[in-house]
Formats: structure tokens, C-alpha cells, sequence
């Protein structure tokens, strides 16, 4: 039975584009904690990411996100204040400095200026604030998609395949990937993060989901569709998987950012 406090709730939900199934009809929930979401290219985990940030409707079934019902435009506006969502390619962002980068989506989430700063320092952004985006390495260029999808301290934040620059076997990837990982586990109550092999994500994720020819499957050791992991059973498997090192590490990086705090907007995405 899928757990109705879930941070996103689906019943009977179905996902269609080009006259395919991206997604047969399910039940399904994701609670607390990391989420990875598998799949090749093509496979639709992007419209699928796309549809928890309510930028796309189900074909079929209701989505509940927070608690929302995303099929009104009341809880659509509740989800996107709540929600941070970064899409695979900013492109449109490359020329921008990484202050302004951020600063605009503080200025579109309705926050203040002290929340753009709060959360640059939060990535440890605070020097290359004047730099351009498209300059940047990929882990420091992340961390400024990171910063901006974060800036109104959302509680579910969705990301789409946030490491794929850092799996190139370059020099320093692994090593970079490593310190992220703990803050993007940091950054929300939940984090669903897609990858296009479940090999990217087990052993830091609390719950991976795979998506293929239409059908969601969860790869996670006991878990069916349709149940919710408990929130302490999530964090057991994480310590036993890593020995519980990574789970300490969460402990400290990154606090949350409360100065200024206003009234957030209602765009899902940055």
C-alpha cells in the first residue's frame, strides 16, 4: 500500500508521449530520503521528472505531491513553491555568471537577495560568484545548479542526471562526484535524482527505481511498488551498504539556509 504521506504519492498514474506508454499505469510512492530513478535515453525518467515538477500532466491517474493534488491549479501552484527542480542541460543559463545564475532564481522564487548569497556559500560558491557558467568544471557548474535549484529550501528537490559530466573517467571525476554525493543527499527532506544505469546510483541511494519499455520496477532489496520504504528503513540500508560513513558525513555540510526568507513563487524549476 503506498504510503499517503509520502512526498510523491501516484495512483493509477499512466505517462504517455508519441502515442507510447513512457509509463503504464501505477501505484507507486517515494518517501523520505534519496530516490534513484534508472533508465536508458529515450526511456522517459526525464518526462517523468518533468511530471513531478508539474511542468507535464499524467495521461492517466492522479499525482499527489506534498500533499498536493497536481491536477489543480490551486495544488500546482503549492507544489512548485515547494519543489526544486534542475533539468539535465541549462544551456540557456552558460553565459551567465554564477551570482547572476543564482540570483535570478532567488529574484523568481520570490526570495531575497540574502538568500542568493546564503545559498552560494551554502555550495561553497562564495569565490566564483563572478565566474561564467560555461567556464566552469562540470562538479563546480553542478554545484551552481544545485545552489539555484535550492534556493527557497525546497522540501522535494528533483534532479536530472545531476553526475552524468562526472562519469567520463576523466582525472578527478571520481573524486569529485564523491563530495557531492553528500550534498546532494543534503539538500531536501527528499531527492529524486536520475542516472542512466542503477550501477550510478546503488549504494547511496535509499531506493532505486527503474524505468524500461514503460514499466517502473524497484531494484530495492525487499521493496515492491505501491509501499513507500520507511524512513528508518531506508537509513538502515544506507549504513549497512557504506558502513554507515556516508550517513555520519550528512550530519554536518551544508545548513539550511534561513535568512530572508520570504514568500516563495510558483515556478518548479530554475
Amino acid at each position: 500500500m503506498v504510503a499517503e504521506l509520502s512526498a510523491i504519492v501516484a495512483a493509477g498514474m499512466g505517462v504517455r508521449r508519441g502515442g507510447r506508454w513512457l509509463l503504464r499505469p501505477v501505484a507507486f510512492g517515494v518517501a523520505e530520503g534519496v530516490a534513484g530513478l534508472a533508465g536508458q535515453p529515450g526511456s522517459g525518467k526525464t518526462t517523468l521528472l518533468a511530471t513531478f515538477a508539474t511542468l507535464r500532466r499524467p495521461s492517466t491517474g492522479a499525482l499527489r505531491i506534498l500533499g498536493h493534488d497536481s491536477g489543480n491549479s490551486a495544488g500546482v501552484r503549492a507544489i512548485r513553491a515547494r519543489v526544486g527542480y534542475l533539468p539535465g542541460r541549462i544551456a540557456f543559463a552558460a553565459n551567465m555568471t554564477v551570482g547572476e545564475f543564482v540570483g535570478y532564481a532567488a529574484y523568481y522564487k520570490g526570495m531575497r537577495a540574502s538568500a542568493a548569497r546564503a545559498a552560494l556559500k551554502r555550495l561553497d560558491l562564495a569565490d566564483a560568484g563572478r565566474a561564467e557558467l560555461s567556464h566552469l568544471p562540470p562538479d563546480v557548474r553542478l554545484r551552481a545548479g544545485l545552489a539555484a535549484t535550492c534556493v527557497h529550501e525546497p522540501e522535494l528537490v528533483l534532479l536530472d542526471e545531476p553526475l552524468a559530466g562526472l562519469s567520463s573517467g576523466r582525472p578527478g571525476d571520481a573524486a569529485a562526484a564523491a563530495e557531492l554525493i553528500p550534498l546532494i543527499r543534503s539538500l531536501a527532506p527528499t531527492v529524486v535524482v536520475t542516472a542512466e544505469s542503477e550501477r550510478l546510483l546503488t549504494g547511496w541511494c535509499d531506493r532505486v527505481l527503474t524505468l524500461a519499455r514503460g514499466r517502473l520496477t524497484d531494484g530495492t532489496p525487499g521493496a515492491q511498488l505501491g509501499d513507500a520504504a520507511p524512513e528508518a528503513s531506508a537509513r538502515g540500508s544506507l549504513a549497512r551498504s557504506v558502513g554507515g560513513s556516508l550517513a555520519r558525513s550528512l550530519r554536518g555540510p551544508l545548513s539550511r539556509v534561513r535568512a530572508g526568507r520570504m514568500p516563495a513563487g510558483n515556478a518548479a524549476g530554475v
